[in-house]
C-alpha cells in the first residue's frame, strides 16, 4: 500500500501531520507511534497492512513536520490530538498504539468508542521515572546527545557498550538525536498521568501485543504486565523473536500479526 496524502490537523496551540496510505475515505486503522519515533519510522509497517483500505500514521507533535509540544503539554494534550485525528476519518475500525502511543490510545478509548484497539508494549507509570532528573538536565542544556544516552541507559536499560556501539553508527545516532527533544516532556507526561481503574472501556475489542524478548522482563515487559492488569477484557498476543523495536527490525512480521487481528 502506497502513501496517498499527508493531512495537516490543527490542534490546541500546534498541529500534527498524518501520513495516509491507501484510500483516505475507506475503513481505516489509525497508528500512534511512541517516543523516539515518528510517522516515517512506521512506514514499512503501514505499507504491509492489508486489513484496512486506509492506514493513517500520526506524526505526533514535537517531531517534524508536526508542530511544537507547547508549554501546557501533557498526556491530555496527546489524547486530544489523537481524538482530533480520529475525527478526520469517517470509518475508523481500529486504533493501534505503540509504547507511549499505546498509552495514549488506551486513555483515549476510555472516552471514545472504537471497534478495536491494538496496543504493542504499552507503558505506564512508573516507566522511566528514575531518568527524569537527568533527562531534565539534558533537555535544559539542549544536549540531545546526552538525552539519547540517558534514554537508552536509564529508560531502556541498555548497557554502556551497546550505547557506544550505537553511537558509532552515525546515521542511526543522528536519527535518535533528531527525535530526542520531546523525550523529557513525554517521559514526565507518562509519570504524571493518573491510571484509571480500567483502560479502554469503550473499545469493543482489545488486543495487547508483547514481544517475546521482553516477556516479563524489565522495563518493557514489566510495564506491559502493569498495563494488562488494567485491561481485563483484553486478549494478549506474543510476537515471536522480537522486542520493543519490531516496527524497525521486523516490520513485515509485525504487520502480518496486526493483519491477522483485523476485526
Amino acid at each position: 500500500m502506497e502513501q496517498s496524502i499527508q493531512n495537516h490537523v490543527e490542534v490546541d496551540g500546534s498541529w500534527v501531520t498524518v501520513d495516509v496510505y491507501g484510500d483516505p475515505d475507506g475503513p481505516a486503522i489509525v497508528l500512534i507511534p511512541g517516543a523516539m519515533a515518528d510517522a516515517a519510522a512506521w512506514a514499512a509497517v503501514a505499507q504491509h497492512l492489508e486489513g484496512w483500505q486506509s492506514v493513517a500514521v500520526v506524526n505526533r507533535r514535537g517531531r517534524h513536520p508536526s508542530g511544537p509540544l507547547t508549554d501546557a503539554y501533557g498526556l491530555e494534550t496527546e489524547i486530544a490530538d489523537a481524538a482530533a485525528v480520529m475525527r478526520r476519518f469517517t470509518d475508523v475500525r481500529t486504533l493501534f498504539g505503540w509504547s507511549y502511543g499505546a498509552l495514549i490510545a488506551l486513555h483515549l478509548t476510555n472516552t471514545l468508542a472504537v471497534p478495536q484497539l491494538i496496543a504493542y508494549e504499552p507503558v505506564m507509570a512508573p516507566f522511566g521515572a528514575g531518568a527524569l532528573p537527568d533527562l531534565h538536565r539534558a533537555h535544559a542544556a539542549a544536549d540531545y546527545d546526552r538525552s539519547v544516552e540517558v534514554a537508552l541507559r536509564q529508560v531502556t536499560g541498555m548497557d554502556a557498550a551497546a550505547v557506544d556501539a550505537l553511537r558509532s553508527h552515525h546515521a542511526a545516532w543522528a536519527q535518535m538525536r533528531r527525535l530526542s527533544p520531546p523525550i523529557y516532556a513525554e517521559t514526565r507526561a507518562i509519570n504524571q498521568a493518573l491510571a484509571p481503574e480500567r483502560f479502554a472501556v469503550r473499545a469493543a475489542r482489545v488486543d495487547l501485543i508483547v514481544g517475546e524478548l521482553n516477556q516479563d522482563r524489565a522495563p518493557y515487559g514489566t510495564s506491559f504486565n502493569d498495563v494488562a492488569r488494567h485491561v481485563p477484557h483484553a486478549t494478549v498476543h506474543q510476537l515471536t523473536g522480537q522486542g520493543h523495536l519490531a516496527h524497525l527490525q521486523a516490520p513485515q512480521r509485525l504487520a502480518t500479526l496486526v493483519n491477522r487481528l483485523a476485526a
